[in-house]
């Protein structure tokens, strides 16, 4: 055995050829303490030159290997490892001295920190300094083959082809008569075709003079094109334009600038253009300088031509911006809205909802917590606009399309310092305090306070909380003072004029007393299961006396904010809260559902990311263990001892007041009465699939509905419904004046949707608004989705009916490419999904 060993280890040194499969040859020093022995006779190991000593290992495989000199021929599945690359191909013929290859036959290179595969028909390579040259090639970035199917690795993967591609370095490929798309190759959906592609594979993707193609048709001709290879990396440049078509602004087109700031800020520039209107203006600003504060601004404008029947100016400006940064142990925020005309917001903005909000709030705060005492500084701002529609009014006085601003109220500067409820000694008793210090300013048609008028609140409380058997009694007593330096004067109003405030300081002060008792909730666990549960039915009943005594200048109180509504009353409130539990039998069991399109929803709050511009988290399943509440229903009334509230009520005009403004949102004073409307508030949510609600008030005195809002989300796997009914009936205007409004607000909204926003295939999605009393279309949309591996087609056509500002079809669309952009005008935040 030791014999036959030498001489076949013999002849391989001679011949230097080996008949075998799988042989290793691996150049590295070889180890002086080893010796050829029957285990290792299968591997040859050869030492490197001096000058090799100190290079990384290279490791050869093939079926038939030959060397002769420093040169290696390898055929037969021919293999050089090296560092974190692989190197395929039927021959390669090696210098180890140069670590220069020639490749013939099926080359494949695989591995690099971005898993690079480079399959060409052959090629020369340098595996030290990685410069190559590779014909007819194809290859790809950020893939990773697993079971015939690819696997990305990197945040934007790519494909590329090219007759010649030349590999100038470890990072870096010149791709020569090629192709560059994100689809799977051999049958991309889309892809670039140009001359010359620099390939950096940590930064981007140049393409110079390329044609667009989709699905095999030229499209498109662009000079310069960049795409970028990982998602860190931004580049500045102009974006993929867009375009689309509306009834009333004509065919609009648009292109943007990108422009890198520096690694933590970018801004975008653009134009669109509308044949029928003008140019409209857009601007966006972020910055990102640390993981706890940003900054984002926006801003649209528009000169309008106005050639529309009738001819009419509807340009304007809209500008909002956020911001947040710590200030030591200070937080500060800025959430600042402009708008020069409610007109222009309500004729060019796309999203249904911001385009009918008639209020701009404006606010800047700094707050602080320390120990349990609140410290905050306040500058705001508050718009109301009304729009003078001749076509809809009947005030006689409205002839033209005009917007009037209702009312100014400014709060620069406020401070506030308050306190968390603190035990008194050793005593039951608890204290607390709000106290404020704010300069104020209101402006609305015919008044007008002083630029700044003064105002400063105190307010210490004593709480005594008493626990008993169940029994929960909580009792507070409230002194209040409030100083303002001017005083409202009623009786100076006219027709045109409510009146005037007075260079005269005025002092509010009440003492405040409340008593909540909550006796111990009734409740009953069913044992006999149903539905595969286990269910408990509550009741909680509670029961809050109010009294407050001393206001008795309320109709000399300038009004700015909920501040100054206080009034004497004498009132209890009583309510009881139904809630129905249940309880899977299977403690493992899980209620799960994959949100369909979890932005198409009725009456929930829109989603956003920890800074304004990421958007949400993709669509997650969401799971419901342990109890849930499947129901509750609260029932309340209050009883008014003193049905003018100290004499504050003012007949036949609508009354706001502290009391009735934190029972109900809905004003229902314009007369003296003992009860209130009936409120009830219903929820259901039987799983993570459904969301009800029903908010009712119901006025028995009058015997009608004051209000009435109902919505339902369902969801079930890929398809998404929702409905809501919206019912306001507002108090009528006082008798001697001209209504301006109707009396009665009643609308309808549906939604209907399949698919998602990333899913491959088809997706579709329809929201609908329709107003009952006008009996007429408010807004309507139809989005459809159709998405391939690369690429995906949105459609969309929307409809805005609001009165004779807006009348307008619009049709857009968005093609988006995978990694790369988007064509079109059908924006992300404008999407219905």
């Amino acid at each position: 055995m030791i014999t036959r060993s030498r001489i076949f280890i013999t002849a391989a040194v001679v011949c230097h050829l080996l008949l075998a499969s799988g042989i290793v040859i691996s150049q590295t020093p070889p180890d002086t303490a080893r010796q050829p022995t029957a285990e290792n006779a299968g591997s040859t190991v050869l030492p490197l030159s001096p000058a090799a000593q100190t290079e990384e290992p290279v490791t050869m495989r093939a079926v038939e290997q030959e060397k002769d000199g420093s040169i290696y021929h390898l055929r037969g599945d021919a293999e050089i490892d090296y560092r974190t690359y692989i190197l395929h191909a039927d021959e390669i013929t090696y210098n180890s001295d140069t670590g220069d290859s020639e490749l013939e036959g099926h080359v494949v290179l695989d591995g690099g920190p971005y898993d690079e595969h480079i399959v060409s028909s052959h090629g020369t390579y340098n595996i030290r300094t990685q410069v190559g040259t590779f014909y007819s090639v194809i290859g790809t970035v950020g893939f990773r083959t697993r079971n015939s199917r690819y696997v990305l690795t990197t945040s934007n993967p790519f494909a590329f082809t090219g007759k010649i591609v030349e590999k100038h370095g470890p990072d870096h490929y010149l791709v020569r008569e090629g192709t560059v798309t994100t689809c799977e190759l051999p049958h991309a959906k889309w892809q670039f075709d140009a001359r010359h592609i620099w390939v950096d594979v940590d930064g981007t993707a140049k393409i110079y003079n390329s044609s667009f193609r989709l699905m095999g048709i030229p499209v498109f001709y662009f000079p310069f094109v960049t795409h970028p290879v990982q998602k860190e990396q931004r580049q500045s440049g102009f974006l993929i334009p867009s375009f689309g078509n509306s009834s009333s602004k004509g065919l609009m087109l648009g292109d943007s600038i990108y422009t890198v700031l520096n690694r933590s800020m970018d801004a975008m520039l653009g134009v669109e253009y509308f044949s029928q209107r003008g140019f409209l203006e857009r601007g966006d600003f972020r910055a990102r300088p640390s993981e706890t504060s940003y900054g984002f601004f926006s801003y649209v404008g528009m000169v309008d031509r106005g050639t529309g029947y009738p001819p009419q100016n509807q340009g304007g400006e809209d500008a909002h911006l956020l911001a947040e940064r710590p200030f030591g142990s200070f937080r500060g925020v800025a959430n600042v809205d402009y708008l020069s005309s409610f007109v222009f917001r309500i004729a060019f903005t796309d999203v249904y909802t911001q385009a009918i909000d008639s209020e701009v709030k404006s606010q800047i705060f700094l707050s602080n917590t320390t120990n349990g005492f609140h410290f905050d500084g306040l500058a705001e701002r508050y718009q109301n606009f009304e729009i003078c529609n001749p076509a809809t009014e009947l005030n006689a006085a409205c002839t033209t399309l005009t917007q009037t601003e209702l009312v100014r109220i400014l709060h620069t500067p406020s401070f506030f310092v308050s306190s968390e409820e603190r035990q008194l000694g050793n005593s039951p008793l608890y204290w607390s305090f709000e106290t404020a210090a704010e300069g104020l300013q209101r402006r609305q048609i015919g008044f007008r306070t002083a630029p700044l008028v003064g105002r400063f609140d105190l307010a210490p409380s004593l709480i005594l909380p008493l626990q008993w058997r169940g029994w929960s009694l909580r009792s507070d007593l409230t002194l209040r003072d409030t100083i303002y330096t001017q005083r409202y004067s009623p009786a100076l109003a006219v027709a045109t004029s409510p009146g005037r405030a007075e260079d005269e300081a005025i002092n509010r002060w009440s003492l405040e007393t409340s008593v909540e008792l909550r006796p111990p909730e009734l409740s009953r666990i069913f044992e006999r299961p149903w539905l595969g549960r286990k269910w408990k039915h509550v009741i909680e009943p509670r029961m809050r006396y109010d009294y407050v005594t001393g206001v008795d200048n309320f109709a000399n109180l300038l009004r700015f904010d909920a501040t100054d509504v206080l009034t004497n009353t004498n009132e209890i409130e009583y309510s009881i809260v139904n809630r129905l539990y249940a309880k899977r039998l299977d403690p493992k069991s899980k209620d799960c559902t994959t949100p369909g399109m979890s932005t198409l929803i009725i009456g929930g709050a829109p989603q956003v990311g920890s800074v304004p511009w990421e958007t949400p988290t993709p669509d997650k399943q969401v799971c419901s263990t342990g109890p849930r509440e499947i129901l509750s229903w609260e029932i309340g009334q209050k009883y008014f001892f003193d049905p003018t509230f100290g004499n504050a009520l003012a007949g036949g005009e609508r009354n706001v007041f502290t009391t009735t403004a934190d029972f109900t949102g809905i004003a229902f004073l314009n007369e003296e009465r003992r009860f209130a409307p009936l409120i009830s508030r219903l929820r259901v949510e039987t799983s993570p699939r459904v969301n009800t609600e029903w908010d009712l008030d119901y006025d028995f005195k009058a015997g009608r509905i004051n209000g009435s809002t109902a919505l339902v989300n369902y969801n079930y796997g890929p398809f998404t419904i929702g409905g809501g009914d919206a019912f306001l009936r507002v108090i009528d205007t006082p008798v001697g004046t001209v209504a301006t409004t109707p009396t009665e607000f009643h609308q309808f909204r549906v939604l209907f949707g399949y698919g998602q926003l990333n899913k491959r295939g088809l997706s579709a999605a329809t929201s609908i608004g329709f107003d009952a009393n006008l009996n007429s279309l408010q807004y309507a949309s139809v989005q459809t989705t159709y998405n391939w591996d690369c690429c995906g087609l949105s459609l969309e056509y929307r409809r805005f009916a609001l009165g004779s500002v807006r009348d307008e079809n619009q049709y857009r669309f968005s093609f988006t490419l995978s990694n790369v952009g988007m064509f079109g005008n059908l924006r992300r935040q404008e999407r219905l999904y």
